[in-house]
């Protein structure tokens, strides 16, 4: 495993388990099958609705919450009672504290929302922060209106998207990227680009293996899901090998400024009215 230091000084995996549409069985096999085979990152968040399932999940894997790093988020509808919200969320992945709390979606009293999360890191209930989704805009607005910036920025980022303005911001600001969708939601025009075609065959390696790798070496955190062994076991065999300079240079040309999903205003907003009973997990 790699880490990276983040701007509070601490630090976090480069490569870890997402558990997005997992329902609560899956998810939590899923932990369990990761943290056994190397994970120490998991991701979650209120509007998965598997935080309770992540934290059985924790719990059986036999790990200490010390060699864990949980990261979680709450949605826009908890925004106007985000210091309730943490609360419940710490309750139901049954742990003391959260590693990285995002804030999942860019609508409503965020800003709020993220004084509440401050005030959680003041009480040593969250160690980290960060924002889901924002584009650069809001989080220069969050950045403004708050005392603690944000260390981790997670938005879709994969070779055919890979976030360069974006990314340029945060350098300034010592934050980075965590990528949803970081092999490209799967499209199998991406995964079987020449270049990883051939890199896979260099390295002896998959070619989704070599995306990964390439986050990585780019300076993101990579949290690909699966509800498959083998899969999570391959996902995480990224850190035996590394691309070159020109390696790297020749993935960069297939950038095509293209992402897989984007929200609209009216999709936000509709965010704020999606309030399911999220302590009536399973």
């Amino acid at each position: 495993m790699e880490y990276i230091t983040l701007n509070n000084q601490t630090t976090i995996p480069t490569a870890g388990i997402g558990t997005f549409l997992m329902e609560p069985d899956e998810a939590q096999n899923a932990v369990v099958n990761a943290l056994n085979n190397g994970y120490t990152l998991i991701d979650t968040a209120n509007a998965y609705m598997n935080e309770k399932a992540v934290g059985r999940g924790m719990k059986a894997s036999g790990k200490t919450r010390e060699e864990i790093y949980l990261s979680t988020k709450l949605w826009p509808s908890e925004y106007m009672t985000a210091a309730n919200a943490i609360e419940a969320t710490l309750k139901r992945l049954d742990t003391d504290y959260i590693d990285l709390l995002f804030l999942h979606q860019p609508v409503g009293d965020y800003f709020g929302a993220y004084k509440a999360m401050e005030d959680a890191v003041k009480a040593g209930k969250v160690k980290s922060l960060g924002l889901s989704n924002f584009d650069i805009e809001e989080i220069k607005e969050v950045i403004d209106k708050t005392e603690i910036k944000p260390a981790v920025i997670q938005v879709e980022t994969h070779p055919y998207f890979p976030q360069t303005e974006l990314k340029t911001y945060l350098d300034e600001i010592g934050a980075v990227v965590m990528a949803w969708y970081p092999l490209g939601h799967g499209d199998t025009a991406l995964v079987n680009e020449n270049v990883f075609l051939e890199l896979a065959k260099k390295y002896g390696k998959s070619n989704a293996q070599i995306i990964l790798r390439w986050h990585v070496q780019s300076g993101n955190i990579v949290i690909p899901g699966s509800k498959n062994s083998e899969h999570i076991k391959d996902n995480i065999q990224i850190f035996d090998f590394s691309l070159t300079v020109d390696e790297m240079n020749q993935i960069s040309t297939i950038n095509k400024n293209t992402r897989y999903y984007y929200a609209t205003k009216e999709m936000l907003e509709g965010y704020l009215n999606f309030a399911p009973d999220f302590d009536a997990q399973k």
